[in-house]
């Protein structure tokens, strides 16, 4: 809301343009309240804090991100592996056959969580794009063979 709310700040006229400053303020304290709710949230929680270490230690995951990831995966015994977590997130490669005649290349399954894909989106756009080592990454998988648009949307 608070994109949209700037968004229309450029176009506005005069008249509402003061109100729409208001309401971005109000939207960025409501913001930072909100965040301070979910960083004393992870804070006060043993478990969860101790579950922030290891995400925390990527820069490419903002804590918003690492936020979700703990809402959704923190259960221990929840997600056994990797193959498990990309195919919770919706993540995994889904093959689009008909019969025997009709083969589609293959693209994200997109059956899981879509708040959890949407939150790994931003951070895996950041790292493809601003890291040596997304860089890198993207290219070793398109050079096993992997589909360059399914490498893209599910870095």
């Amino acid at each position: 809301m608070r994109t949209q709310e700037s968004n229309r700040l450029e176009v506005a006229r005069d008249v509402v343009a003061e109100d729409l400053v208001g309401h971005i303020e109000w939207l960025d304290t409501e913001i930072k309240k909100l965040l301070r709710k979910i960083r004393g949230r992870i804070d006060g929680a043993p478990d969860m804090k101790g579950k922030q270490i290891l995400p925390d230690s990527l820069p490419e995951l903002c804590e918003r991100t690492i936020a979700v990831l703990l809402a959704f995966c923190m259960h221990p015994g929840r997600l056994a592996n990797a193959g498990h977590a990309a195919a919770f997130a919706g993540l995994d490669p889904g093959r689009h056959e008909s019969g025997s005649s009709v083969k589609g290349r293959p693209r994200v399954s997109k059956v899981g969580h879509a708040i959890l894909r949407a939150a790994l989106y931003m951070s895996a756009m950041t790292t493809r794009y601003n890291s040596h080592s997304g860089k890198g990454f993207r290219e070793r998988l398109v050079a096993l063979g992997k589909h360059a648009g399914l490498v893209d949307r599910g870095f």
